[in-house]
């Protein structure tokens, strides 16, 4: 069984925990404690290479987030060993809960990071544009998002893809509608897509379909505003992260040297890749791991 919040409808909050490995000989209590934190649903956990690699065993296809270019725009990788994706719809809730997780695992695991977000109209991006509309859908969702037939252990995880961009607001309203739906390509005002759109439209450099094999993923994207500052929280679930890869190397122009139009405006602060176990019987099931 997977762990349901993935597949889950957007809550109207999150908060984005971002964990390390501080003192190796207490991993053990940190993972004991798991248990009574993550339920797969309200709470979602990804493990990092670095921890796998720390208990001395491999998770097969989890790998580091690979560091790049998109024209003068750095494509950052920022590995981190844990990641709790906390769900819910009130503030005072998350806040106690990730207060709980954080106290528990130290000091095997310590917070590096940690990130609120929210549900913004109807699951649009701050630049008012309608994020995840290519989404699948039904059993399309569950085939792209989650290994089977992988065996024992693997089959119901999945692996996530994790970026949080920061949006350039000055630059974005200084554009005219017009180029601004021509980064897209779609118009804002329906969601329509754009079909003279120029090649370097956000639609057409990760239109899903058009990759070889098809590149689907199942997004949980959300905003986040700290501050001045805010951006779009990219969340990326795949049945491995080949199918993110593939529109991520197209975005940076590695094909056909045509950068994603959404570096004019935006930029990934992290990046980071995580293996999110399976459930069985409401426990995460942590037999790769030996654990």
């Amino acid at each position: 069984m997977f762990q349901a919040g993935i597949h889950a409808a957007l809550p109207s909050l999150g908060r984005h925990l971002f964990f390390r490995i501080d003192q190796p000989g207490s991993l053990a209590q940190a993972l004991d404690s798991l248990g009574s934190h993550i339920d797969g649903d309200k709470a979602v956990l990804g493990i990092g290479e670095g921890l796998a690699t720390a208990l001395g065993r491999e998770v097969p296809g989890l790998r580091f987030f690979p560091e790049g270019k998109a024209g003068h725009v750095r494509v950052p990788s920022t590995p981190w060993d844990l990641w709790v994706w906390l769900r819910g719809e009130e503030h005072g809730d998350l806040f106690e809960r990730s207060q709980a997780l954080v106290r528990d695992l130290a000091p095997g695991l310590v917070l590096a990071r940690a990130t609120d977000v929210f549900r913004y109209k109807d699951g649009h991006d701050l630049t008012g544009y309608e994020d995840g509309t290519e989404n699948p859908e039904g059993e399309a969702a569950l085939a792209a998002a989650f290994v089977q037939g992988g065996g024992q252990g693997l089959d119901g995880s999945s692996f996530v893809a994790v970026q949080q961009w920061q949006h350039d607001f000055p630059t974005f309203d200084a554009m005219t509608t017009e180029q601004q739906d021509n980064a897209i390509g779609r118009r804002k005002i329906d969601n329509e897509e754009l079909d003279d759109a120029p090649q370097s439209a956000h639609v057409k450099r990760t239109a899903q379909e058009d990759f070889e094999p098809e590149a689907f993923v199942l997004r949980r994207s959300m905003p986040w505003m700290e501050g001045r500052q805010a951006g779009l929280m990219f969340v990326a679930f795949g049945k491995s992260f080949d199918a993110f890869e593939a529109q991520l190397h197209r975005m940076s122009g590695e094909e056909d040297g045509v950068v994603d139009a959404l570096y004019r405006f935006t930029r990934p602060l992290t990046g980071a890749y995580f293996w999110c176990p399976p459930m069985r019987n409401g426990r995460l099931e942590l037999g790769l791991l030996d654990w």
